[in-house]
């Protein structure tokens, strides 16, 4: 590993995981000015200057038969950048979220002698909790988004740190509701429901048909209802669309990203499980949360007994209770998710309550994330030794 400055390896696996690479990256080149960034980037990395082996969006895939699908594919990917970085030899490795690939590509490249860490742990506590020990083989370090984590971790005796959730850092603890929907082009007096179908191509194909036809019951109940979705890519915005637009006259309004402002605009969200409903919450804006895997996957997930948690939003999972309603598989219908969006907008739960426990714990994770995550990461850099 001796570089003329640090080199640090970097595989994102989606929109929110390239997010993070890219808040991390900038935190990283303020501690160590000149340091090289290589791997797998989405957007915001590259921009951050990260260079591309290959793109994230290689990696954007969710479900076991999805990924069994693809496997092929990413078998041949995961050889190359084991291949490529062991030449290279960087100083640490990082995989961000997307574990199925990650974990496997760190202990490759730890076996070999590089340092590894894994930001955005696996959701090991809900299911699959035999696959802590792999990743302890796999990483030097786990760095944990939510609080609960590291206890968890501790137990089997795994290196594990809460770093705080960086989307925590970016936004504000008072949204401003009527500043985005003037910049929305949206009034006081609309009605609006943000429709946030998953940033995930598999998500968007699953959930936008139920989706467009939740729209239609909702409207036949309170016509002038205003849709608004934020589409996290070109591919799942046109496939949104086109979706859209077959199963409803319902018109919807589309922006490029813009999550935070039109959640901020919104007075109920339909949203996808992941990390939206986190956005949702860091917005404080009341929720309904749908889930969908394919049919292959759930059922398994539910015959061998592989999920342990009773909820699997993030706002339940973070305050460890029912507080937003949550929809899973064929619960998912149209009328179930309607009547539950119209109890958020006919006032029957209560908002400002749920307002008032979400701003709580957005200041519990809004600890610098990135920050964190970078003092972290330099702390397995033996900086004094190379440089």
């Amino acid at each position: 590993m001796n570089h003329s400055v640090p080199v640090i390896a970097i595989v994102a696996g989606e929109a929110s995981g390239d997010n993070l690479g890219a808040a991390l990256i900038s935190e990283l080149r303020a501690r160590l000015p000149g340091a090289r960034f290589i791997g797998v980037p989405g957007r915001r990395m590259r921009e951050a200057g990260c260079e591309a082996l290959a793109s994230s969006d290689e990696l954007a895939l969710m479900g076991l038969f999805e990924i069994i699908r693809q496997l092929p594919r990413l078998i041949r990917l995961r050889h190359r950048l084991k291949v490529e970085l062991l030449k290279i030899k960087p100083d640490v490795f990082i995989g961000i979220d997307a574990p199925e690939f990650n974990l496997g590509l760190a202990r490759l490249l730890k076996a070999n002698g590089l340092p590894t860490v894994q930001y955005v742990s696996p959701q090991v506590w809900a299911w699959r909790q035999g696959r802590v020990r792999t990743i302890g083989n796999s990483v030097d370090k786990i760095l944990c988004l939510l609080p609960f984590e590291p206890a968890f971790y501790r137990e089997y005796g795994v290196q594990a740190v809460f770093v705080g959730h960086p989307l925590a850092d970016q936004y504000t603890l008072e949204p401003d509701r009527a500043a985005a929907r003037l910049e929305l082009g949206l009034t006081e007096q609309d009605q609006v429901v943000a429709v946030l179908p998953g940033s995930r191509l598999g998500e968007v194909v699953r959930l936008t048909k139920t989706f467009a036809a939740t729209a239609v019951w909702l409207n036949q109940r309170r016509p002038g209802i205003q849709f608004i979705s934020p589409l996290a890519s070109a591919d799942t915005r046109m496939h949104f669309i086109n979706q859209w637009s077959k199963h409803t006259e319902i018109p919807v309004k589309c922006f490029d990203g813009q999550s935070g402002l039109v959640l901020a605009a919104a007075d109920v969200v339909l949203v996808a499980s992941g990390t939206a409903t986190l956005e949702a919450l860091l917005t404080q804006r009341p929720m309904v949360v749908a889930y969908r895997l394919s049919l292959l996957t759930a059922f398994i997930l539910k015959s061998f007994g592989l999920v342990k948690i009773k909820y699997f939003s993030q706002p339940n999972l973070l305050l460890g209770r029912d507080c937003v309603p949550e929809f899973f598989q064929n619960r998912a219908t149209p009328t179930a998710l309607g009547e539950a969006l119209l109890a958020w907008l006919d006032g029957s739960r209560d908002v400002e309550a749920l307002q008032a426990e979400f701003k709580t714990v957005h200041q519990q994770l809004r600890c610098n994330g990135a920050s964190l995550a970078a003092a972290a990461v330099i702390d397995l850099i033996d900086l004094d030794a190379k440089y």
